[in-house]
């Protein structure tokens, strides 16, 4: 009984973390390209929850709905719109600001991050209350002595890691992604090499928020709800696991969302009312880790932090 209430706690816990992961890579390639931190990114992905739950809302009044079909229009529709606000914030919130104090920076996309999610509770209908959010993934089940492996839980975290290794390989074996480290290592050169900073930037921040985006996803269907205010949570969680990971470290970043997430796993199981302070005991952690290593885990290389 004890091995699969461990094995349950796992799940839980990589599932998290998977979710934290993908939120707090695209910190890490904010940063990397502009040594900004982008504070709305956390509404970015509650934008792209509510678009996706629009979209399903859409096809099922047009007539059109089917699981599969659900899926595949709820995750493009989400992640491309979410790439292209993600532009949009780039060009014409951020990037106007880069010689101006990085105070100002910070001030802009907190505002921002504010409207977007008011946005949400004022103009989504009943935007204000928490939404169910379709299941749209088969529910089927492996027991496993008293622990049910479910398979949408199994799928959502092979998705998101095939969308990890595949941002990994665009990063590593392509030519984006050499122009992309290029830009993360040395602005000037990169421009006299002939690459396009503007455009390696804006997408960059487009990859970021569709990653965000497909979070958001994962989020509704793994808890068949959202809210507005689910992107100030997992914003405020996705920055603290890209700073306790190594700000600037994509390595650093996934290494430290599936760490809070077993931070928040253990303080479920050791902690009395676990529910009420394992998000205590977590904070706590990374508190005590940034205070031991300011860097992260993974200290940033300049040359290789994207």
């Amino acid at each position: 009984m004890i091995v699969e209430l461990l094995a349950q706690y796992v799940m839980n816990g990589l599932m998290l973390g998977m979710m934290y992961a993908l939120v707090a890579v695209g910190f890490t390639l904010f940063f990397g390209v502009l040594d900004v931190i982008q504070f709305s990114h956390g509404d970015v992905l509650t934008v792209g929850a509510f678009t996706a739950l629009a979209a399903f809302v859409g096809l099922h009044t047009l007539g059109l709905g089917s699981r599969w079909l659900d899926l595949v229009v709820i995750v493009l529709a989400a992640t491309l719109a979410m790439a292209l606000l993600g532009m949009v914030i780039a060009r014409y919130f951020i990037m106007p600001l880069r010689a101006a104090p990085a105070l100002n920076t910070l001030l802009i996309t907190l505002m921002l991050g504010t409207v977007l999610r008011e946005a949400v509770r004022l103009f989504y209908p009943e935007g204000a209350n928490p939404k169910p959010f379709p299941a749209l993934l088969p529910r089927d089940a492996v027991a496993l002595g008293a622990f049910n492996l479910r398979l949408d839980n199994v799928l959502m975290l092979a998705a998101g890691a095939g969308v990890i290794v595949g941002l990994q390989f665009v990063l590593s074996r392509t030519r984006l992604g050499l122009a992309i480290r290029a830009v993360a290592q040395d602005e000037e050169t990169a421009r006299t090499m002939g690459i396009n900073f503007t455009a390696i930037v804006l997408i960059t921040f487009a990859i970021g928020s569709a990653m965000a985006a497909f979070a958001g996803v994962m989020n509704g269907l793994y808890y068949n709800e959202i809210n507005f205010g689910i992107g100030l949570y997992l914003g405020v969680v996705g920055f603290s696991a890209a700073i306790i990971g190594g700000l600037g470290s994509v390595y650093g970043a996934i290494l430290g969302g599936f760490l809070f997430a077993g931070l928040q796993t253990v303080g479920a199981v050791l902690l009395p009312f676990a529910s009420a302070y394992k998000d205590v005991f977590a904070f706590a952690v990374v508190i005590a880790i940034m205070a031991w290593r300011p860097t992260g885990l993974i200290r940033e290389k300049i040359s290789e932090r994207v």
